[in-house]
């Protein structure tokens, strides 16, 4: 038997093995996303490209979960973990069966280019809604449960392969992220940028990493010798494979400048160890290698890689545990079923005075309105799959109401445009959505965004020419739709559908209550429906900072985290990061520290008790932030550090317990070391920040205990 297909050799060496019988022309194959076969060793063609953001992505029929900001507005880690097995599940059964008629298409392998963990930094990058929201501590656990539920929890072989992404300074301005340079200081490069990568790297043994398309500090993020060998190979000890943005090493000679050619181009990256090339940069590999540019072994750590994955994910075994997972799997009615939970726990409650929820029973008419009330287009946000059944605002409100509540709908206005007809006056629809809303009992108003308003540079059918807003605006119509329906005294209902902050002042102001459902899937309109008449409570909380203008804010450019964030920004936002209301009241007590003086290095134990005080069951998302008193350097204002959604009965209490690591406690100081200053600390834990805007939202302030480190 050949060694590489000895199953009881580690990977690696068995990589090494069948690496050392491949020609230099063979090796080379092996670089670029679509990977060739090699017939005479075994080896299968292979596609390195797959996306599962929120579910299989691009690939056909799969189970389509709400977008990742949604996902991390649940605020509930083992969800996280279970939404990331299914993707797994029906990602092993699609490539099953896809392999089985011998299709080895792009989207169709085991290597998933998710999740992303990048910081949103700022609302008008449009790719924010990839991502778990601002803060580096909710991105990090949501990262680490995501990876671990992708991958699996087989002792020797990977379920899938997860890859964090994008590494590590990236978060726009999308129209200029092949040529920009982020600067970025080394205490915020450790504080803000870099936790959730070391914790999918070092915690959750993430398979992969890919690098961004911009330069951060001066070197382009696929080429960095600070952030790909210093930081990601040695102090982390990185041992998977690393894969570039999509033609992102193309940047490096046409737009970056610190190479002149393919060749050289495709030297740096493997030198710097990019180890799969998104793009054709890497068939330029043979050339490099004959002009002296590169050297074979260089070649050959990156193909070693690469097959070690392919042979940890077992495609040279039998692995009977992944191989006989059927094709049923995909799409499956209990996937379909989880679906609808987990949308519902997306869903975050952001003003109420008392309209919801709704009772059907006491209606004869509801007005459903807005561009995105009947929008299937909407529903998944950016990197889907298709799903076999999809459900709208619309329609999921006419499945709860049944037939005995009339329902007059209205799309309003265009989603961003002045009309809906070419030829009609300016706000062409508003008047029936008006006379809709003055026929009904209640006006359910569904605005916002989609996956073409907002997300990834040059989106097919993107609005603005690139993914970015620049604004936080609702565009077109919309506002002047929602003040025309407020306008006619029919209680009203906000609902907004999108991937990050937009400006709801008005809102916030005058209608009765708004609900934020993000982009929540294929089965998001009956979720949304089903919290609106009472059948789910929601406690979904806010991953992001909304804020009342951009004017606020620094310039898009500035990667400073200075006034970003709730972390660091001074002014007072329209609502807070970790903000999110619910039909029933809950009230903290006993917060208990096991000890009030640790030494440095020690755990933060505490206890804290939980009674729902409503006549509701539902879901507390408790929080845990931590300021630091005394500190030599900057540090931010407060800082998550623990959170636990937790169920309670109408009337129940639950007393959970916590554990704050020594990390944070940590302050980062300008040469970005880290480490625990002797002084004084504050601990908070309630349904909230404790900052006054939260206290104004929802009447109550967290508990608070302070406590040292010697």
């Amino acid at each position: 038997m050949e060694k590489y297909l000895d199953t009881s050799l580690p990977f690696e060496e068995r990589a090494r093995d069948l690496v050392s019988k491949m020609t230099l022309d063979e090796k080379a194959s092996q670089l670029t996303y679509n990977s060739a076969a090699v017939k005479r060793l075994g080896i299968p063609a292979y596609n390195w490209w797959n996306e599962a953001l929120h579910g299989v992505a691009r690939a056909g029929v799969a189970t389509v979960f709400p977008q990742a900001i949604g996902l991390a507005a649940m605020f509930d880690k083992g969800q996280m973990r279970r939404v990331a097995d299914v993707i797994s599940t029906e990602g092993r059964a699609k490539y099953n069966a896809y392999s089985g008629e011998e299709d080895r298409d792009i989207y169709k392998g085991l290597t998933f280019w998710s999740p992303n963990v990048n910081i949103f930094r700022d609302p008008r990058w449009g790719r924010g809604q990839e991502t778990y929201g601002e803060d580096p501590y909710l991105t990090g656990r949501l990262g680490v449960e995501f990876v671990k539920g992708i991958q699996g929890d087989d002792p020797q072989y990977l379920k899938a392969a997860a890859c964090a992404k994008h590494f590590a300074v990236h978060s726009g301005p999308e129209k200029l992220r092949h040529e920009f340079d982020a600067v970025v200081s080394q205490q915020d490069l450790w504080e803000t940028y870099l936790p959730a990568f070391e914790a999918c790297v070092c915690e959750a043994k993430v398979e992969a990493v890919m690098g961004a398309y911009n330069r951060t500090n001066g070197e382009p993020c696929c080429a960095h010798s600070v952030l790909m060998e210093e930081i990601l190979r040695e102090k982390w000890g990185f041992l998977g494979h690393y894969v570039s943005d999509c033609w992102a090493l193309m940047d490096f000679h046409q737009h970056h400048k610190v190479t002149k050619t393919m060749e050289e181009s495709a030297s740096l990256a493997l030198e710097k160890g990019c180890d799969v090339n998104c793009g054709v940069v890497y068939a330029h590999v043979l050339s490099a290698v004959e002009k002296g540019l590169l050297s074979e072994e260089l070649v050959d750590r990156a193909v070693t890689r690469l097959m070690t994955t392919r042979l940890k994910l077992g495609l040279f075994d039998k692995v009977e545990q992944f191989d006989s997972i059927p094709y049923c799997e995909n799409d499956s009615p209990a996937h379909r079923t989880m679906n609808l939970e987990t949308a519902k726990k997306t869903m975050t409650l952001l003003k109420n005075d008392g309209l919801l929820p709704l009772d059907k029973n006491s209606l004869k008419a509801v007005a459903v309105i807005g561009p995105n009330a009947d929008d299937r287009a909407m529903l998944p946000g950016n990197y889907h799959g298709t799903a076999s059944e999809i459900i709208t605002p619309l329609e999921g409100i006419r499945q709860v109401l049944g037939d005995e509540v009339r329902i007059y709908y209205s799309e309003g206005c265009h989603k961003y445009k002045t009309r809906t007809e070419d030829l009609a006056f300016e706000g062409d629809r508003i008047s029936e959505a008006v006379i809709a809303a003055k026929h009904s009992d209640v006006a359910i108003v569904v605005l916002g965004l989609d996956e073409m308003m907002e997300g990834e540079e040059f989106d097919q059918g993107n609005a603005y020419g690139s993914g970015d807003r620049a604004d936080l605006g609702l565009p077109g119509q919309q506002l002047r739709l929602l003040q025309a329906v407020q306008a006619t005294g029919t209680p009203t209902v906000a609902v907004l559908c999108a991937g990050s902050a937009v400006d709801l002042c008005w809102a916030q102001e005058h209608v009765n209550a708004i609900l934020d459902a993000w982009y929540p899937g294929a089965l998001g309109g009956l979720a949304l429906a089903q919290v609106l008449f009472g059948q789910y409570n929601p406690a979904g909380r806010l991953p992001v900072t909304f804020y009342k203008t951009v004017n606020d804010l620094p310039d898009f450019l500035d990667y400073s985290m200075e006034n970003r964030t709730y972390r660091y920004f001074k002014g007072e936002p329209l609502y807070p990061f970790g903000f999110g209301l619910s039909y029933t009241t809950f009230q903290y007590s006993g917060l208990e520290l096991e000890k009030t003086e640790l030494a440095q290095g020690q755990p933060l134990n505490l206890k804290v008790t939980i009674t729902n005080t409503g006549a509701r069951d539902g879901d507390e998302v408790v929080q845990c932030y931590i300021t630091d008193e005394a500190a030599s350097v900057r540090t931010p204002l407060r800082s998550l550090c623990g959170f636990e959604r937790v169920f309670l009965k109408a009337g129940e209490s639950k007393t959970l317990n916590f554990t704050i690591l020594p990390e944070s406690m940590r302050v980062v100081d300008q040469q970005g070391r880290r480490y625990v200053e002797p002084g004084d600390f504050t601990i908070f834990v309630g349904g909230c920040q404790p900052d006054e805007r939260s206290a104004a939202l929802t009447g109550c302030r967290a508990l608070s205990a302070g406590f040292s480190v010697k």
